[in-house]
């Protein structure tokens, strides 16, 4: 990660990697692997709090967001659908049904942008399609926050 990188991708980035990584291998202890993949980080903890307020949203409703992508994610089967993208797709849902301080159009471009660094090219558009649905459900404005 660049010294250029937004403060908030970053936290982005960081939580990708640790949701890719609880699903390859969940932990025993969620809360001792979630304090010690935070605590190794480069930067101070507090530096994530904001990843950690979004890990702390995604685990409470990943039922309902796993739902969303198994609704929206036509001719593909769960199981198939790539971890890191699997990462992103509850990453951009979270953010965009749960977070109003965060525009959907916003969360859409993070998301594509998060595919470009840790997916395939065909991610993109696979990741774009599936938020771009969420967004025609979200009764808000697309391009303002509303916190």
């Amino acid at each position: 990660m660049s010294a250029g990188t937004p403060q908030r991708h970053t936290n982005r980035m960081v939580l990708v990697q640790f949701l890719y990584m609880m699903e390859m291998n969940p932990p025993l202890v969620l809360a001792d692997e979630i304090r010690n993949f935070f605590e190794n980080l480069d930067n101070p903890r507090e530096y994530y709090e904001f990843a950690e307020e979004l890990l702390a949203g995604i685990l409470a409703e990943l039922e309902a967001i796993d739902a969303k992508i198994h609704q929206l994610a036509t001719n593909w089967e769960f199981d198939r659908i790539a971890k890191t993208d699997l990462a992103i797709l509850r990453l951009g849902i979270f953010e965009m049904l749960y977070r109003e301080d965060i525009p959907p159009v916003v969360v859409i471009d993070e998301a594509v942008e998060l595919s470009r660094e840790f997916s395939s090219d065909q991610s993109n558009a696979f990741i774009n399609g599936i938020l771009d649905n969420v967004m025609q459900d979200v009764d808000r404005d697309h391009r303002e926050k509303l916190a």
